[in-house]
């Protein structure tokens, strides 16, 4: 029987006869779409610590760098990843520059009764292997939206995302231009101080200031804190500039106050997503006459569990040694994503929630907190 394609423009027996000719595509397409998709999105990475930089008194830097050697994928400054520890996680934003594809510099500094921070500073040595995620996150430069003037107003340790901008571009050049307003307690506090200071006065198109709070008789820069008046007098009117924000949770919603009282549109601020909110009844939605303390019954997959109201979901299925996928912990993610079946939750404010997920009863679980018994599917 003819092709039905023969008789309906010229020259089709001969393209037909060209095409039976081909060798037949035995190629596994989904195969290696995996492979790829492996190589540049992993959702697990085998690193070895390579080296570690004491920063500060509180603050080291872990050179990472892949298990025999093996190649690391691409990210995006101001990107992280999650690092899986002592039956948990947390996310640390990569401090290196992503010109630099043979390692990755994870930044961490102290935190007063921190879980984690503490056990990688105290316990963590040259050759010990983690487990972390693939680079992740939205918390980086986007030319298209975000422009080429820019602000970055960090606080601590949330000077490492901007590191990351920084050395990128020292390293690639171009019309960007950065200007880092960088709050550090006192003087020996400031993470990568002589690194910063030297890129800025090599490259014209970066800017470095030191905020000091608590500042000693010889600091001769600027103090407090990043008040309306302090950065506009350190940038000049910010006239729609793009300004990210990164530091201590508390930093948050004072610069959005500060950037607002400045008649800076919302839209032009960023904030990197950092943690479950330290007290869930401080905000407004919070039940009233509801005691946080208080223990309430999880059930998940048949078994039930006790936990503090206070205590966001994943903390409490981690504690009982059950362990949803997890990345930011600061619900902008959703890979912690689960179903509330029966009972209530509080869902925090930093809960990035679909448009589709409060009407089927899905919640982020890291800043979701039960405020009555609850029933989970994960």
């Amino acid at each position: 029987m003819p092709h039905p394609l023969a008789d309906r423009f010229d020259g089709a027996p001969a393209i037909l006869d060209l095409i039976a000719e081909r060798e037949p595509d035995t190629r596994d397409h989904a195969a290696e779409t995996r492979a790829a998709i492996d190589t540049y999105h992993p959702s697990r990475l085998n690193l070895v610590v390579d080296e570690i930089i004491t920063e500060t008194a509180t603050t080291k830097t872990f050179r990472l760098t892949g298990k025999d050697n093996a190649a690391l994928p691409p990210f995006l400054a101001g990107q992280y990843v999650n690092v899986f520890i002592d039956g948990t996680s947390r996310p640390y934003a990569i401090s290196s520059s992503p010109t630099a594809r043979d390692h990755y510099d994870l930044t961490v500094r102290r935190v007063a009764g921190g879980r984690i921070s503490n056990l990688l500073i105290d316990t963590l040595g040259v050759g010990a292997e983690l487990t972390t995620s693939g680079p992740m996150g939205t918390f980086h430069h986007n030319p298209l939206f975000h422009g080429d003037d820019l602000v970055f107003l960090a606080g601590g340790s949330g000077v490492a995302p901007a590191m990351s901008m920084i050395r990128e571009l020292a390293e690639r050049g171009g019309t960007r231009t950065f200007q880092l307003i960088y709050g550090s307690r006192d003087a020996a506090d400031i993470i990568f101080r002589d690194e910063l200071d030297a890129l800025a006065a090599a490259h014209p198109g970066i800017d470095v200031v030191h905020v000091i709070a608590e500042p000693d008789a010889g600091w001769t820069g600027a103090t407090g804190f990043l008040t309306a008046e302090t950065i506009t007098g350190l940038t000049g009117d910010l006239d729609g500039r793009m300004v990210y924000v990164c530091g201590p949770q508390a930093l948050y919603p004072y610069a959005l106050a500060q950037l607002t009282a400045l008649g800076h549109p919302r839209k032009r601020v960023r904030f990197e997503a950092n943690g479950a909110p330290s007290d869930p009844t401080a905000q407004p939605h919070w039940p009233a006459g509801i005691d946080a303390d208080e223990e309430v019954a999880v059930t998940v997959g048949g078994r039930s569990f006790r936990t503090p109201r206070r205590r966001p979901l994943l903390d409490a299925l981690e504690d009982n040694g059950i362990r949803p996928e997890a990345a930011c912990r600061s619900g902008e993610c959703s890979l912690c994503r689960v179903r509330v079946r029966k009972g209530r939750v509080h869902t925090a404010e930093e809960a990035k929630l679909r448009l589709s997920d409060e009407p089927f009863g899905y919640t982020h679980s890291c800043v979701a907190y039960p405020i009555t018994d609850v029933e989970l599917e994960l």
